[in-house]
């Protein structure tokens, strides 16, 4: 018997944006699909920060009307990965220092109440099953498998979450993924960040194994907040890399 076709990225975050999306209200099937793919492609890469969305072409694409596309756009605006300004056309969203702060803080803090909850619900087998994934994160970082050190730490997060058996708490961390999982795989491409990464979830397990709610707590806000200090040196190099370009660019022409 043939072996499945590994899921790629954009399949797989396909997936992850439908489940998003088809919680609570009631859409159209054709304006989900369309928001999927599109939401996919942006936390892909393949439409960057800052990419105009023009409503036309993307009708054309999906051999529709402007209406649903324009519908789709704007559940992806309540998800936060497009922006749609008045009397502008629709755009990948850029989000800025400040926002990227506030989404880091507010999951650090849900994610430490969902690991204070998980280790009084857990049960010892869901507790080696998170084990069980830090585990193929590690063989996947050893082997230097970027993709799958990825998605093993975005399934050990949606798992870890369900462990707290608070729907309210899963609702208001699925209203973040989107937000987060671009910003996530930006920093699992730093080596550094992926061994402190491995790190924090290996003790991060122990201590929901132990029952230690306080310490579990710590570790997992500790973790989110680790993330969001690698992330805003890479922003800072970046910002610094294009400000030296500008300058040196300035000076050729002045030659």
């Amino acid at each position: 018997m043939a072996e499945p076709t590994p899921a790629t990225n954009a399949e797989r975050f396909f997936s992850i944006i439908r489940r998003v999306l088809s919680r609570g209200d009631e859409h159209d099937s054709l304006v989900i699909d369309i928001a999927c793919t599109i939401g996919a492609e942006i936390l892909d890469g393949t439409l960057p920060p800052g990419c105009d969305l023009n409503s036309v072409d993307l009708a054309s694409r999906f051999g529709t009307s402007r209406t649903p596309v324009r519908e789709a756009l704007v559940m992806l605006e309540k998800e936060g990965l497009v922006e749609i300004a008045p009397r502008r056309r629709p755009r990948v969203s850029d989000h800025s220092r400040a926002e990227i702060r506030e989404i880091y803080r507010v999951r650090a803090a849900m994610l430490g109440l969902c690991a204070s909850e998980a280790c009084e619900h857990a049960t010892a087998e869901e507790l080696a099953e998170l084990r069980a994934i830090v585990t193929s994160m590690q063989q996947a970082a050893a082997t230097g498998d970027h993709d799958g050190y990825y998605w093993g730490n975005v399934r050990f997060h949606e798992r870890f979450a369900e462990l707290a058996r608070n729907r309210t708490l899963l609702r208001q961390l699925d209203s973040l993924v989107l937000r987060s999982l671009r910003f996530r795989r930006r920093t699992l491409s730093n080596p550094e960040r992926v061994r402190r990464s491995i790190a924090d979830h290996s003790r991060l397990v122990v201590a929901l194994e132990d029952r230690d709610q306080a310490l579990a707590s710590a570790l997992a806000s500790a973790n989110v907040l680790g993330a969001l200090r690698t992330l805003e040196a890479m922003l800072d190099e970046e910002e610094a890399a294009r400000a030296a370009a500008s300058t040196a660019a300035r000076t050729v022409s002045q030659a």
